[in-house]
Formats: structure tokens, sequence, C-alpha cells
């Protein structure tokens, strides 16, 4: 998963950035509101961990502002991604107002990391129409275990193409586009171009063959993962 640590406490950053990356994860951290707002714009992500008193800007001595602005202009502009509230606050009105503002959970300070995780599973799994397990022909994955197999044997992969392949059968059986795999794979640093992607494609088709699951292309739509014509379902 892509996901967005907003966090302006440095040592529980740090821990969860480190905690969630890992896990496997894909993770960028905003320390503001006004950071928040623009990384939330400018990237898709697959879930936000969203702490409520936050600065409002990167200035020294700059006032209190409420993580809530930004979920707030989120779900204005129709921004359905998950969010994660993490707060000291854990008052009855407060954890209203957050879910008000459009959070899908609240969890208080301090907290397990493994249930952060956890949490975080289940936001993706019901936004997402996903299970802990998805298996087209021989294919398995394993989101709790972040595991893929083919039949009884795991199908070991390098990262960017465990995350192409992740994306695919996250649920499989949609249309997943250039653009989306580019912007969920890529750092703001460094981008993934159309070459590179098309090479993941690529090696993986060849490591599916005879699997029973294919990665078919559809001419300017993107990508699809779906049964092979003609596979025998296993049994």
């Amino acid at each position: 998963m892509r996901i967005l640590v907003v966090e302006d406490d440095a040592v529980l950053r740090d821990v969860m950035l480190r905690s969630l990356r890992d896990a496997g994860h894909r993770v960028d951290e905003a320390r503001t509101v006004a950071e928040a707002d623009h990384f939330w714009r400018v990237q898709p992500f697959d879930a936000v961990l969203l702490d409520l008193n936050l600065p409002a800007d990167a200035q020294a001595g700059a006032a209190t502002a409420s993580g809530l602005t930004a979920l707030r202009a989120a779900r204005a502009r129709g921004d359905r991604t998950p969010v994660l509230v993490l707060t000291a606050r854990d008052r009855t009105e407060e954890r209203i107002a957050g879910l008000d503002a459009g959070a899908d959970d609240y969890l208080g300070k301090p907290f397990e990391l493994a249930e952060v995780e956890a949490r975080l599973r289940a936001l993706v799994r019901r936004t997402q129409g996903t299970q802990d397990i998805s298996a087209v022909g021989l294919l398995a994955l394993d989101r709790k275990a972040r595991r893929f197999a083919l039949g009884a044997a795991p199908l070991d992969l390098p990262a960017r193409e465990f995350e192409v392949l992740w994306e695919l059968m996250t649920p499989p059986g949609r249309v997943v586009s250039k653009r989306t795999l580019s912007e969920k794979l890529s750092s703001f640093d460094e981008n993934l171009g159309d070459n590179a992607l098309e090479a993941f494609i690529s090696r993986l088709r060849k490591k599916l063959a005879g699997s029973g699951a294919t990665i078919r292309t559809l001419r300017g739509l993107g990508y699809l993962l779906e049964p092979e014509p003609g596979a025998v379902p296993p049994p």
C-alpha cells in the first residue's frame, strides 16, 4: 500500500515510518496541515494516518491547527481515501468531530503499531472490496502476510514487481491505468516511467506463465489481471 503519515511528533513519526516500511509499504510523510493538504492533492494514497494536533505550516512558531482541516478539504473535493485518525485526544466529542469530518476510523494514543497495521488493512479491504486472500488461477496473494504464491510454492519477486502485482490484485479483475500504477509506485523524488513499467509487466508475464493467471494490456486503458483463457481452474 501507499500510505501518507501526517504526524508532527518526530519520534512517533519515525517509529511509524520504519514499521510501515519494514512491512513493505511505500510511505510518505507530512508534518503540518499545509504539507498534508499538498501531498494529499498531488499523490493518490491507499490510506492516510492523520494526527489532529498539527502546526498550520512549517514556519517557526506557527499556530497550531487541526488535521481535520486537511481531511475536510479532501472530502470536499470528493477524495474518498480511507483515513485513520491517530491522536491523543480521546474525548467522545472529539471522536465524533473526526468521524463527522470524514474519518473512517479513530485510534487514541498510545497505540500498538500492530493494531495500526491491522486497522489499515481493514479500512483498505472495506474500501477496495478486497479480502485478505485473493486468487487468480494458481496465483494467490495473502495480504496479511504480504506473500504471493503459485500453488503451494512461494513466488518471490523484486520489490517493484511485487508492488505492480499487488496493485493488479487489489482487487483482481479491474483495469489499472498506467498513470495509477506510476503514481502509486513513484516517489516525490523519482518518477516511474512507462518504459520501466512495461519492463516490470513483461517480467511478471513470464513468471506467471502456466499459472492460469495472465496480465492483459487494454490499449489506452491500462492493465488487467484475469484468468488465462482456457485455463483449468484449480481444484
